[in-house]
């Protein structure tokens, strides 16, 4: 089913190491509206779908999700790969290095690994597509903060991309809830479930 290509989405190309700015970045690859989370969610929601073309988008953006994923690594990667051990220490990424070096762990800017309890699969395509719509705006937004704290090109360049994304994520969810919600209003959906309140 997957098709990899050995390139990022988008290059990420960094010279000057930053462990500060690789600490709030981070949470973008393990924090409660990063790219792992959104990846896991849409992967997950998929088989539940009823309707086989808004199961496609699930799986196109969960894809995508991951190769979002790579690009976070990757900054982080960068950013801290040629650090001093006296710019570990200044920037208070000793902590992080302390248990994983300068590997790339998933994890929230303020430390808290990533867990499955950050994000939802019910089963229930409507509640599952409005989150994902939510879950995309958070991921805006974070992303929004990250740029608010950058001025270093080279990493806001990769992180607008990445924004971008989350807008374009957000809008297909959309089409995908319509598409549902289309269907649904058939049965009446609003005034019962169909599935479990209807006499066979």
């Amino acid at each position: 089913m997957w098709n990899y290509e050995r390139r990022l989405e988008y290059p990420v190309n960094i010279t000057e190491p930053n462990a500060m700015l690789a600490q709030a970045i981070i949470s973008q690859y393990g924090g409660p509206d990063g790219e792992m989370g959104a990846s896991m969610r849409y992967l997950s929601q998929r088989y539940a779908c009823p309707y086989r073309e808004v199961s496609a988008v699930l799986t196109d953006i969960g894809t995508e999700e991951l190769a979002h994923l790579e690009i976070v690594a990757t900054i982080v990667h960068q950013l801290t790969k040629d650090l001093s051990m006296e710019e570990i220490e200044k920037s208070g990424f000793s902590n992080y290095y302390v248990d994983h070096t300068i590997g790339i762990w998933p994890q929230d800017a303020g430390g808290f690994p990533f867990s499955a309890a950050q994000f939802q699969s019910t089963g229930d395509i409507i509640t599952d597509l409005t989150e994902d719509m939510a879950a995309e705006q958070k991921a805006r937004t974070t992303y929004d903060n990250i740029l608010r704290l950058i001025h270093d090109q080279e990493v806001c360049e990769p992180i607008k991309f990445l924004r971008a994304r989350e807008i374009v994520h957000f809008q297909r969810f959309g089409e995908a809830l319509r598409i549902v919600q289309d269907r649904l209003n058939e049965k009446n959906f609003y005034a019962f479930n169909p599935g479990f309140d209807c006499s066979k």
